[in-house]
């Protein structure tokens, strides 16, 4: 049997063992190697006190027909759209021959996306809209600035050097300055004007007033379909009832159940190298303070690329340099329990307690260093141990290890978090919160400047060693979402199981805009 050595038990790495377990006929022998103890990466779930966390919020959507087929392989959607008669309290009876949710774990719920920005302590909708709110909200003056401002940037069209460049031509100087200069730079720590634009075309795609525009006249349209619908613009997508760990969970006992090894509290440390002939023969992990090693005909990485080239011999000092200088972003959040929270819910969307229904909110409010906040009651019913009587909030901050705000205790973020909260007006006093909870998750997010601009050379000679696959966001330092990690895993079995060593493809996910619709049914 070949032997295939799978780093990170994240999404994409669980996809490629899964994959060349299911497809590969018992000629592969696959062992998963995971650093933590938990499935998922940083989208995995954190259970505490009977209330779950969503490291980050993640929204099962994609426009991929294979990565749709995928998960309701693992987790069926539920035959009906029960989802608003479950969080309302209502217990109709669900379609026949589809799970019920109440009694099945393993389901996927259909659920609303509602987003908003909260800036200058009022509402506005993500993406922007035209509706009669937004300009209310922003006044006749500001009103005026903006539109006079999207005009100019429709005739004046600036160079794209930087992702300010990129924000500017799609909105407006106005729009930007006021949605997307400060959030960019608290979620970066670095202003938009020394980011890479193609950040931007990668999360934010076809994205502009214009796409707004044609948004609002399709849905006068009958038969619209989501697929059509610009990322940011959806409207609806699946969730695992138990958070996204679940997905992941599942999958991990699936690999066990088809003769996959999964080793939790794994390390990999040491890729050893025959670059002679253009191949990686083992790897080693540390687990229990020992160092292991695996003999692999392939190995599939998921892990950070810097780490990855960190621990490769014989590397180029060239290459070593440009991916030790690979920059990432970590990420902090603290799930916070309260009885209520003085947010009230103007929508026409009901939820349990008249809470607003948004799954996260975007906050620009300059007077805070909070960046985003969930409200993991509107994720899934069953992330809340008292759904009726208690809101769950998670309150997420980006920042960097080793950073002030990431070395503080547990007790004194806590407590500053709070009091941010109360500076907000979310709640009224600390003496609100019932409970909390606080997790770090680092290089949550690949960064696009420092040495980022000369990551073709590292996944050149990546690409040199023929058994050697990169996958997932950390994999390819790429800002995937799940679908693309998963993509990304998709092709890399097929390369394997083909014979095909050239990784273009591979790498190619998530670069161009229509790439969902030409990898359709492949």
């Amino acid at each position: 049997m070949k032997k295939a050595v799978i780093i990170g038990a994240g999404p994409a790495g669980l996809t490629a063992a899964y994959e060349l377990l299911k497809r590969g006929k018992g000629e592969y022998e696959v062992t998963v190697l995971e650093e933590s103890s938990d499935m998922g990466g940083i989208s995995k779930t954190v259970e505490y006190n009977g209330n779950r966390m969503d490291m980050g919020g993640h929204r099962f959507f994609s426009k991929i027909e294979r990565v749709n087929d995928w998960w309701e392989q693992i987790l069926p959607m539920q035959g009906a759209p029960a989802y608003d008669d479950i969080i309302l309290g209502n217990r109709k009876k669900l379609k026949k021959g589809g799970p019920d949710p109440e009694k099945e774990d393993r389901v996927m719920l259909n659920r609303h996306r509602v987003s908003r920005i909260y800036f200058n302590s009022k509402f506005y909708d993500y993406p922007i809209s035209l509706k009669a709110e937004t300009f209310t909200n922003m006044g006749l003056l500001t009103t005026l600035q903006v539109g006079f401002s999207y005009m100019y940037s429709l005739f004046f069209k600036r160079e794209e050097h930087s992702l300010e460049d990129f924000y500017i031509n799609r909105f407006g100087r106005k729009l930007y300055s006021m949605f997307f200069e400060h959030y960019t730079e608290n979620l970066w720590g670095r202003h938009p004007r020394d980011i890479d634009p193609s950040w931007g075309a990668q999360r934010v795609k076809g994205l502009s007033i214009v796409a707004i525009i044609k948004d609002i006249i399709s849905k006068m349209m009958p038969s619209r379909d989501q697929k059509k619908v610009e990322t940011s613009l959806i409207e609806s997508f699946s969730y695992p009832k138990l958070g996204p760990g679940e997905l992941w969970d599942v999958t991990a006992s699936f690999i066990e159940e088809m003769g996959g090894k999964v080793i939790r509290n794994a390390r990999a440390e040491k890729i050893t190298c025959d670059p002679d002939n253009h191949r990686v023969c083992a790897v080693g992990y540390v687990r229990n303070g020992e160092l292991n090693s695996i003999d692999a005909d392939y190995v599939i990485s998921s892990m950070p690329v810097k780490e990855l080239i960190a621990g490769m011999n014989d590397v180029p000092r060239g290459i070593a340099e440009v991916a030790a200088g690979l920059p990432y972003r970590d990420y902090m959040t603290l799930g916070l329990l309260v009885p209520k929270i003085n947010l009230k819910n103007e929508t026409r969307i009901r939820t349990v307690s008249d809470i607003v229904p948004d799954n996260w909110v975007y906050v620009h409010e300059r007077k805070v260093l909070m960046g985003r906040f969930q409200i993991y009651n509107n994720w899934s019913p069953y992330l809340v141990k008292d759904l009726k009587n208690t809101v769950w909030l998670g309150l997420e901050y980006f920042t960097n290890e080793g950073e002030k705000l990431w070395n503080l205790s547990d007790e004194k973020f806590t407590k500053f978090a709070i009091s941010e909260v109360v500076k907000m007006g979310l709640i009224d006093s600390p003496d609100d919160v019932l409970d909390s909870h606080v997790e770090r998750i680092k290089k949550a997010y690949p960064a696009y400047f420092d040495t980022y601009d000369r990551i073709d050379e590292v996944i050149s000679y990546i690409d040199g060693f023929e058994n050697l696959f990169c996958v997932g966001r950390n994999g390819q330092h790429r800002y995937n979402n799940i679908d693309h990690s998963m993509m990304t895993s998709f092709l890399t079995v097929d390369s394997i199981l083909s014979g095909k060593t050239d990784k273009t493809d591979i790498w190619n996910v998530n670069t161009e805009k229509e790439y969902h619709e030409k990898t359709k049914g492949k």
